[in-house]
């Protein structure tokens, strides 16, 4: 049984910025849980699910997940993933995001991240450690927030929409059909949609599809028969959209993944 009593030893605000590492195996579900420090959670190898209240997070090793400060959330290691935390107190906040985002890890990035798994606590704020970990925020405010983020609605109509859509992505119930079965005008079910996820339908369903897919993709099953499972025509309109959102086809993302 997986020993889980590391997840609150960290996140206590002993420095303005902490930073541990911790290595799971594949299947690895984290209990629920909350610090009292914002987070990054970077895996500098393979892939996770990060689920909060407010939806879910796919986190590949070019991604992070940027966590505000106590905000419950769970990981779910799709494979081997070799994580790496940072940990940030309430004083260091200032010019970094306040809502759950997926961020882009730069060569720099990712580089001070692994230096900062070196700082020893405490350390001198004018010090080579403490000049580290500010570089270390600059960078992170100089991201931009990126797909992969799932947000579910809080309207429970709309949340059983979305536990349909990621349960069958291959499904092909237009709006119309959907707006039926809740009695609602397709446009007012379009709107509300959007106001509670942020997203138009369309837009959340091929998030959730792509989302399916990395994780199918992770797990070893071929382009072919996950372009079909999400209910793509063919392997290259499949193709097409993940080469979209993510700037590769599907064949080389995991070789990027791995050559860092």
């Amino acid at each position: 049984m997986t020993d889980f009593s590391h997840i609150h030893q960290y996140g206590t605000g002993a420095a303005q910025v902490v930073a541990k590492a911790r290595d799971y195996s594949p299947g690895t579900l984290t209990p629920r849980h909350a610090h009292p420090t914002a987070q990054l959670i970077y895996a500098v190898e393979g892939v996770m699910v990060v689920v909060t209240a407010r939806g879910q997070w796919i986190v590949p090793s070019t991604r992070g997940i940027w966590l505000p400060i106590d905000t419950w959330h769970e990981v779910r290691m799709i494979t081997h993933v070799r994580m790496r935390t940072v940990y940030v107190r309430h004083d260091a906040l200032d010019g970094l995001p306040d809502e759950c985002r997926v961020l882009a890890i730069t060569p720099l990035l990712r580089e001070l991240i692994l230096a900062a798994m070196t700082v020893a606590i405490p350390y001198g704020d004018d010090s080579r450690d403490g000049r580290v970990m500010r570089l270390l925020l600059d960078e992170i405010r100089s991201l931009p927030s990126l797909a992969l983020a799932l947000p579910k609605p809080d309207t429970p109509a709309l949340r059983e929409l979305c536990d349909a859509l990621q349960a069958h992505p291959d499904a092909g119930d237009s709006v119309e059909s959907w707006a039926r079965r809740f009695a609602m005008d397709p446009r007012t079910l379009q709107r509300r949609f959007h106001k509670e996820t942020g997203l138009s339908l369309g837009r959340w369903r091929r998030q959730a599809r792509l989302i399916g897919a990395l994780e199918r993709l992770a797990a070893g099953a071929s382009v072919l028969q996950v372009s079909l499972d999400m209910g793509y025509a063919s392997p290259s309109a499949f193709a097409t959209m993940f080469k979209r959102e993510l700037g590769v086809p599907p064949s080389e993302f995991f070789a990027v993944e791995a050559g860092g």
